[in-house]
């Protein structure tokens, strides 16, 4: 649905510092109306615009997440939520020269209006609120609080910058300082991370290592550090059936079948059949012969030995990736993925056979998707009980655990330099 918006005869042929600004605003004003990850959106805009370059694209791309990560303070500033408000105030952070972008000419804005003129002036004199310091959803103030204390404004604040690139060396065809060696010789600033064995992490500027004959080979795969000490957790054994439940594109099951060493039983679940279609082909890259992939409201109806549940979730530990989902969230929202969540991990007790474990992981950062259904888990099946996170890394690895890991793995960007996660391991007492 692309029709709605401007044209190639409505933006110059190379986009000027107004054509520019519209761009943003009409991305975001296309945003409002979707579901689509903001990454995706923009290409497919500028995909039925060719005739930006690629400077044009990250300008405005740059533009687009400079709005949702500083959204709440834009809003502020202007007084308004509006697209056209949030851009005319991250046009002041930077110092322009508004009036002279919003001149009604070609294709660039419309003319300031009055209030918008007055308000370019004149920043707000009261003290801003946390939420709009800390840009985060004013809904979730006691929930963070919650999960960080008085730490919320410098957890919030490490949310705001960009994140690295993550990778996981696959085993099955690499190793670690293999895959250093040769992007380091490629060009690439490249390191080991501290805690994951398997991880390299690179700046978030990197650009290219689709291309690379490594990746295409399937020495490595794109995946955060801290979801790989999630896999780690798991402990998933050669020889052993596995259950990946809301498997989505596939990325922990292909981490799961190089840590079982590509022999055993591994079942991909999820609901979605689209997103289950990604993984032959990433299998293919990865050497991994043994995911079968399964679809449908519920997984198969057998035991496993471990049942890894990568929950749906809010998404608010990547707020650094994915900004846009912070403004996205609501109560109602929160209120369905708890009861998913739950539901899921009913399931995942029926399929636990034995002494089997269950893993629950998400990416968020909020106690009610974390340890409240960890709790609520227990109080329904009083027969599990869950084993210490640090137990395991120590029993495992033998090396220093990342300072997020205590009976459950609860890491943040700010102390562990990761993406926001969380990780409990479960098993039947008796």
């Amino acid at each position: 649905g692309f029709l709605l918006y401007r044209t190639h005869s409505l933006y110059s042929a190379a986009m000027t510092p107004a054509s520019r600004v519209q761009a943003a605003i009409d991305i975001l004003d296309g945003l409002a109306a979707s579901r689509l990850p903001a990454d995706r959106f923009i290409r497919e805009f500028f995909r039925a615009r060719r005739y930006a370059g690629s400077k044009d694209r990250a300008a405005v791309s740059e533009r687009v997440y400079d709005v949702f990560r500083h959204r709440a303070s834009f809003a502020w500033r202007m007084g308004s939520e509006t697209p056209r408000a949030l851009v005319i105030a991250s046009l002041l952070k930077e110092g322009a020269d508004v009036p002279s972008l919003f001149t009604g000419d070609g294709y660039g804005p419309a003319l300031l209006t009055d209030e918008e003129h007055a308000r370019t002036l004149v920043a707000p004199t009261e003290e801003p609120a946390p939420h709009i310091k800390g840009e985060y959803p004013e809904f979730l103030q006691s929930e963070l609080t919650r999960a960080f204390g008085e730490d919320v404004a410098l957890e919030m604040g490490a949310m705001l910058e960009r994140a690295p690139v993550d990778l996981r060396v696959n085993t099955l065809k690499a190793t670690r300082d293999g895959v250093l060696d040769v992007l380091r010789s490629e060009g690439f600033e490249a390191e080991a991370t501290r805690y994951s064995p398997t991880t390299i992490r690179l700046p978030s500027t990197t650009r290219g290592l689709e291309q690379s004959k490594l990746f295409l080979d399937g020495a490595f795969e794109f995946q955060d550090e801290a979801a790989q000490v999630a896999v780690l957790l798991a402990q998933a054994k050669p020889n052993s059936r596995v259950l990946d439940l809301a498997a989505g594109a596939g990325g922990k099951s292909l981490a799961l079948a190089a840590a079982m060493n590509n022999n055993g039983e591994l079942t991909a679940h999820d609901i979605d059949e689209g997103r289950l279609r990604q993984i032959a082909p990433r299998a293919a890259r990865a050497g991994v012969t043994i995911i079968q992939t399964h679809a449908g409201q519920k997984p198969p109806g057998r035991p496993y030995d471990l049942v890894l549940l990568d929950a749906p979730c809010s998404g608010s530990g990547t707020w650094r990736r994915s900004p846009e989902n912070k403004w996205r969230l609501t109560p109602e929202r929160l209120d369905q993925l708890n009861a998913l969540q739950d539901m899921l991990l009913d399931q995942a007790a029926a399929r636990a056979a034995g002494k089997a474990r269950i893993v629950y992981a998400t990416c968020s950062i909020l106690p009610r998707e974390n340890e409240d259904r960890i709790a609520a888990f227990l109080e329904r099946h009083p027969a599990f009980k869950v084993i210490p996170a640090s137990e395991i890394w120590r029993e495992s690895t033998g090396s220093r655990p990342p300072p997020g890991l205590g009976e459950f793995l609860k890491v943040t960007p700010l102390v562990d330099e990761m993406d926001g996660f969380f990780t409990a391991v479960l098993a039947r007492s008796a």
